[in-house]
């Protein structure tokens, strides 16, 4: 599918020049780099309703290599491939534009998000429309690119509501300051005319798919993450949420942020802490002004702290690290505004080792596709998802539905569940 869109673009009709990805990402996003290679994420595929709207997709997104975009904004496209995402968790409004603004960009590759090109109003508006061209050119319903902009807005505010954050625009939208008005566009565009959207075929091909993370990357359930592989696990404090990448895990809250990572280690801790601080900055040196060992849950530690001047005022800066074995460590690199860190300490003592039988309970979230049977409700389906907060929003948003919409016996729709 993806392949057809692509040679909708005219950039080759060889279909053979072009390769589709499925990323093992828990991330909803999708993107094209020249050269043929176009990518998505199963997360995003798992919110999509139809392979029409995961065309829409792809075509938006090739249709910004099409009309060279990238090169138009001076900012090559392979910079912004998947391995070059870097989590720059450390973010602009607490720490300002100046060198701790930076700070992170060393160290910190989480993978959390995969970062595209930021392309301005009236690129992604060419690029919606491109989409859309190339769905009617495929045979698809081109008026999919509307339902699945709609589907990526929702699941934005769902996202922000569980994250108890302000609404933005999702990041495959961000440049758009109104995601409806781009919702109305795309539906105009593609006026009337209908085509194929294989929803039936679609669901079977999505059944069954990992939704959320996956356990051999560790498992995020609201304020806990807990790794089966590298058998830990910790508890973020209250107020902060998590989000899990292939390298790290970030934690982010109002009044601070953190990543948990592991990085080299050759059986000195206390070196181990000062390296992690020299790595955050490459514009001006950090190290800990003060170094204390202790113990966590019986676990060896060391930790360290500074402060250090930002363009938003002094802040804190902790990184606190734990020895799991001879050469294996692990810590969290902490930032908060000055005399605040204090609210990180409770995570710094919630790291624990888990055991086997604790591991083996760790189970991945799937998709199932199900059939409404007869006296189904909204309300009765959305009770079997996977999540203890908000399951009924969570299902109307994974299945385009609304608080209204009505159920058919027979109508297939997709579930979260273990």
């Amino acid at each position: 599918m993806g392949k057809t869109i692509a040679t909708q673009s005219g950039l080759s009709n060889a279909r053979g020049d072009f390769t589709v990805t499925l990323l093992n990402s828990p991330v909803n996003n999708a993107f094209a780099i020249p050269g043929g290679y176009v990518y998505v994420t199963r997360q995003l595929a798992a919110l999509m309703n139809n392979e029409a709207e995961l065309a829409g997709v792809l075509g938006h997104e090739v249709g910004h290599v099409a009309a060279r975009h990238a090169a138009k904004r001076q900012s090559a496209a392979t910079r912004n491939s998947l391995l070059g995402a870097l989590g720059t968790i450390l973010s602009g409004a607490l720490l300002g534009n100046g060198a701790l603004g930076q700070i992170g960009q060393q160290i910190f590759s989480t993978g959390s998000q995969l970062l595209t090109l930021k392309y301005s109003r009236g690129q992604e508006t060419e690029a919606d429309n491109l989409g859309i061209t190339y769905l009617q050119r495929a045979g698809y319903d081109p008026r999919a690119m509307s339902s699945v902009l709609q589907s990526l807005a929702n699941q934005n505010a769902l996202d922000a509501s569980v994250k108890g954050t302000s609404n933005q625009v999702p990041e495959w939208a961000s440049t758009h300051p109104d995601p409806a008005s781009r919702v109305r566009a795309a539906l105009a565009r593609a006026g009337s005319t209908a085509g194929r959207t294989n929803r039936d075929t679609f669901l079977a091909g999505i059944n069954g798919l990992t939704y959320g993370d996956d356990p051999a990357q560790g498992i995020v359930d609201g304020s806990k993450f807990t790794h089966p592989v590298l058998r830990l696990a910790f508890q973020a404090p209250n107020g902060f949420y998590l989000v899990n990448g292939t390298r790290a895990v970030s934690i982010s809250g109002q009044s601070g942020k953190g990543e948990f990572a592991s990085a080299s280690y050759s059986g000195n801790l206390e070196g181990y802490v000062r390296s992690v601080f020299a790595g955050l900055s490459s514009q001006q040196q950090l190290a800990p002004t003060t170094i204390e060992r202790t113990t966590v849950n019986g676990i060896p530690a060391v930790y360290g702290a500074a402060r250090a001047n930002s363009g938003n005022g002094q802040v804190d800066i902790v990184v606190f690290a734990y020895e799991f074995g001879p050469q294996q460590a692990y810590h969290f690199a902490t930032i908060s505004q000055a005399g605040q860190a204090a609210q990180f300490d409770s995570m710094f003592r919630s790291i624990r080792r888990i055991n086997a039988t604790e591991a083996s309970a760790v189970k991945p979230r799937r998709l199932s596709v199900v059939s409404v049977k007869s006296g189904d409700t909204l309300v009765s389906l959305s009770k079997r998802m996977a999540f203890t907060d908000k399951p009924l929003e969570r299902f109307l948003v994974l299945n385009g539905l609304n608080s209204s919409s009505r159920l058919t016996p027979g109508q297939k729709i997709k579930l979260v569940v273990y």
